[in-house]
């Protein structure tokens, strides 16, 4: 590059502070303090010494899963709504308003004790408890997908 190429304005002057002249000895920069000498950082969270946001926040202990707990059906209610050559499914029991249509996504699991109808398929997909799968296993109820065993 030549001296005859530069043109004025093709370049923009960077902005120097803290070296005196025309604003003052501070220069922008105010009196004392960290910010004021040179190098200076300062933490961002940091808030001029009283408690930052993060402390002066509820402290919440304590663990929470951000899996979704399993709904529970008791088992008199599918009793009650279920009858004979019904499969009883995550979908037949939101169809039939046992369950919101949330278990879907998070599963279920059937609890309780009583008499199970007759003809009633229960679904692999469906957790049971012990005293409906011995129920289950006493009845000539089965779980769809799964062989019986007498």
């Amino acid at each position: 590059m030549q001296t005859h190429d530069i043109h004025a304005g093709t370049w923009k002057e960077k902005k120097r502070i803290g070296r005196g002249g025309k604003r003052g000895t501070y220069s922008g920069r105010g009196n004392k303090g960290q910010k004021a000498r040179s190098g200076a950082h300062v933490n961002p969270l940091f808030e001029g010494g009283r408690s930052s946001l993060v402390e002066r926040l509820k402290k919440v202990r304590g663990f929470k899963s951000p899996h979704a707990k399993k709904l529970y059906v008791k088992f008199s209610d599918i009793v009650r709504v279920f009858i004979s050559g019904e499969t009883v499914s995550l979908s037949t029991l939101v169809e039939k308003k046992l369950l919101s249509s949330g278990a879907l996504k998070s599963g279920a699991k059937v609890i309780g004790t009583g008499s199970i109808p007759k003809g009633v398929l229960f679904d692999s997909a469906l957790l049971l408890s012990e005293g409906v799968r011995a129920l289950i296993e006493k009845s000539d109820a089965f779980v769809q997908g799964k062989k019986e065993e007498k």
